[in-house]
Formats: structure tokens, sequence, C-alpha cells
């Protein structure tokens, strides 16, 4: 099992990161949570990681943080959720949110996660009830200034970032008409969620 990855930054196109560690290159899925954390191309990153082993693919999915991997861990032992879904609920809510959600049985609020239908958002509350509390606080995390992503372009990649994360092209739009004209990508994209939220 891989649990840490210690490497330079090489690639980061949302969702998808390639860390270079001693000349191999590790491709991972990272939430966008994690992706607002990252520091610039060519610096140093470390990152909690999670293996799946599949009969075709062996899927690596990166973290900021232990906390957002337990909730991983947590949410993929659902059934009728997996790993995407799982990232798409990680990009949409910190852990902290998430236990508020799940606390107050707030149905509407897990249901605008892209992927999330209200027969899912009812598993997810009955599964983690009382679960989350022992999770250490992601607010640390949340708490760190966000970086730009990418020097040029970051209406595209706010774009990209969205579909990435299961949302349709209309919606994604729709979110870029509220986002001011300077914005840049790691702003643009929890502006663009928090619109989407609204929705």
């Amino acid at each position: 099992m891989i649990a840490r990855l210690t490497g330079t930054l090489i690639e980061k196109q949302p969702p998808t990161l390639v860390v270079d560690v001693a000349g191999v290159g590790y491709e991972l899925d990272v939430p966008m949570s994690t992706l607002y954390v990252l520091p610039a191309l060519g610096a140093k990153v470390e990152l909690f990681t999670h293996l799946v082993v599949r009969e075709d693919a062996q899927l690596l999915y990166g973290f900021a943080s232990r906390a957002e991997r337990d909730l991983f861990r947590h949410l993929i032992k659902i059934s009728g959720v997996g790993a995407k879904i799982a990232l798409a609920i990680l990009s949409g809510m910190n852990s902290d949110e998430l236990a508020l959600a799940i606390a107050g049985e707030d149905v509407t609020r897990l249901s605008k996660v892209p992927g999330i239908g209200k027969k899912t958002a009812e598993r997810l509350i009955l599964e983690l009830k009382g679960k989350l509390g022992s999770l250490p606080t992601s607010a640390a995390v949340a708490a760190r200034l966000p970086t730009p992503l990418f020097g040029d372009g970051p209406s595209g990649d706010i774009v990209n970032a969205l579909l990435a994360l299961g949302y349709n092209e209309r919606e994604a739009n729709a979110a870029m008409k509220t986002l001011p004209d300077d914005v840049d990508v790691s702003n643009g994209i929890r502006l663009a969620l928090k619109a989407l939220a609204k929705l």
C-alpha cells in the first residue's frame, strides 16, 4: 500500500496531478480542496494517498491532509459511493462541513453534490452519523490561503474543473457568469461551487 508521496509537482490538470518521486511520475486524482492548497509547479509536495487496485486498473488518490484521506476512506465504504463521488463530496465541502450536514441530517445540502441523489444522501446520513466526530479537523488545511493553479486561461481551467466534478457544460457556464473577471483558478472554483449549490 502506498500511504504517502513526497516529491516534485510536475503536472496539474484538475482533478489529476503528477508527482515526480525519484524519477518516477505518480499520477493521482485529488479533490478540489487539495488543489486549493498545492504549491506551484516544480515545488516540493507531500500528499497522503489511497491506492485502489482493480482488475483493469491501479488508481491512486491524493489528499493534502490525513483528515481528508480518512474521510475519503469512510465514504467509499458506503454502498453506492465510489471514489469519483467521494472526491466530488470532498470537493464540495470539507470534513467539518460534511460532519455538520450529517449531524443536521441535511439531505438537501448533500443532494447538491454531483452524483448524489436523495437516496444516496439519506444513506450517507445513516452510515456516517456519529462516526465523523473522531476525524481530525480539516480547518487547518481550509485556512491556508489558496494559490493560483495556472498562470494563463483561468476561465478554461475553472470550467474543466467543474466538468471533471460532474457538472454539465450549461451549469459550468452559468456558474462562470457569477465570477469576477479577474478571479484566479482556485478562488474561481470555490466561488463557482458556492454558486452552483444555490441553483
